[in-house]
């Protein structure tokens, strides 16, 4: 069930709890009418959106950790400075491991000599094996002779091969040793501003192989996004593309505008088990640049304080608070009343009632076929419509609704005069055919 129904259901119950307390307030009052206000419906502009808060971050951004473990001994960047791609960022320690690639480089050597001191007796070997061969294929040596000789060859021959073995395992150590001394000196990735800075000169780099040890962080600061979360209920809602305005609580008085880029498949649940269990999606939309609406609703407002002040998207910064409204639908003309005018009422509460009296009471007019029809708990939504100095309950069907009015799909025509106010009287004291006094005060209409 939708958020705006539960809203509307809660009234109807209280309503109902209050029924009493209401006949018995009449009874008092006699037929004295009730002060309402009222206004027109009017084909407006209606913007549904759905609101979600969340962090300022990079589009791109990497961060720099060592592959290696080693005392940092050179830093040649402070945060805020601008790399180019491939301009040197750090250096570790790199003591051990010039030791290492050396230790490798004799090993490789020595498997080298090995082999060719193996290759040697083997070819000698092989030598004696074909002069034995034909001096046995004549049969002037004997059969014990020749198998010595032929087994001292494929001896020999086995120990060549695995000192070929030998040398690639040492040439692949030595390939590891420079590997690994190579990233002793870390290099910017890409272009960007160093962000974040979290270690210093003599600090420790523990190397990313055992766990995440951010040194810094490079951001592509020209394409910033807002990473917010958004509600169960509300992000099937929301779709790709959909436009948004972000207001970021460091900057006071400047809208951005942007668009849904990204929608995570999976949940985040935090507080499991518990009474603040929430489920959320993660939502990314990227800021485009400086919003000429500074509102959800729609309204254009003027952003001359933003001009004045320079603001631009260049002032973001990673980490700053943002608030984003997705806008999900938009109804350039639709018929609209203010939210507050739409109610709900139970089928007994909507029976018309008669002038005439029986034992003091109003006798309902049964006679009369029920032009409402409830929803399955037994509720009608509607909004009274005043006319001839009464009100007449119309069953409505809404559509979408903005901070302020909701979209009427069905039930009122334009020119209606419609109960607007006050919300006691809409939700509590109102009932169809319910006599009515209009006071309405001159005030700046909320835009849709």
């Amino acid at each position: 069930m939708s958020k705006k129904k539960k809203l509307l259901i809660a009234s109807g119950v209280v309503v109902i709890i209050a029924a009493a307390v209401v006949a018995s307030i009449m009874k008092k009052n006699g037929n004295k009418a009730i002060e309402v206000e009222t206004s027109p419906v009017k084909r407006q502009r209606v913007v549904e959106t759905v609101t979600a808060t969340g962090k300022v971050q990079p589009h791109i951004q990497v961060k720099i950790s060592a592959d290696v473990s080693a005392k940092i001994t050179k830093l040649a960047v402070k945060e805020g400075d601008w790399v180019e791609k491939g301009d040197f960022l750090l250096e570790l320690d790199r003591e051990r491991y010039v030791a290492a690639a050396e230790r490798a480089e004799a090993s490789l050597k020595s498997s080298e000599s090995d082999s060719r001191l193996a290759k040697e007796s083997m070819l000698k070997a092989e030598k004696d094996f074909q002069r034995s061969k034909e001096l046995f294929d004549k049969k002037l040596e004997s059969s014990a002779s020749f198998d010595a000789v032929s087994s001292t060859y494929q001896v020999e021959k086995a120990r060549y091969e695995s000192t070929l073995n030998n040398v690639e395992q040492a040439r692949a150590l030595l390939k590891q040793a420079h590997d690994d001394l190579s990233k002793t000196r870390i290099y910017a990735p890409m272009a960007g501003t160093i962000s974040q800075l979290n270690k210093e000169v003599g600090e420790i780099a523990l190397g990313s192989q055992f766990q995440e040890d951010v040194i810094l962080v490079v951001s592509d600061l020209v394409g910033m996004e807002a990473l917010v979360e958004v509600d169960e209920n509300d992000v099937v809602a929301i779709s790709l593309s959909d436009t948004a305005n972000i207001e970021v609580d460091a900057l006071p008085n400047t809208a951005f505008r942007g668009y849904v880029s990204e929608i995570a498949n999976t949940a985040k649940v935090t507080g499991t088990g518990t009474a603040d269990q929430k489920t959320e999606f993660e939502v990314k939309v990227a800021v485009t640049g400086l919003a000429a609406d500074h509102g959800a609703n729609g309204a254009a407002k003027s952003i001359e304080v933003t001009q004045a002040r320079g603001r631009s998207t260049a002032d973001l910064r990673p980490g700053m608070t943002a608030s984003c409204d997705i806008v999900t639908e938009t109804r350039d003309s639709t018929l609209a009343v203010p939210i507050q005018s739409v109610t709900v009422r139970t089928m007994d509460q909507l029976q018309k009632k008669s002038e005439g009296k029986k034992n003091g009471d109003a006798i309902a007019d049964e006679s009369a076929k029920s032009p409402f029809t409830p929803d399955k708990d037994g509720f009608v939504e509607i909004v009274f419509v005043v006319k001839d100095g009464a009100v007449e309950a119309r069953q409505v069907k809404t559509g979408i609704q903005s901070n302020t009015h909701i979209e009427i799909l069905d039930g009122l025509s334009e020119g209606d005069e419609v109960v607007t106010g006050s919300f006691r009287a809409i939700s509590k004291d109102l009932e169809n055919g319910e006599k009515v006094s209009v006071k309405n005060t001159v005030k700046k209409e909320n835009q849709s």
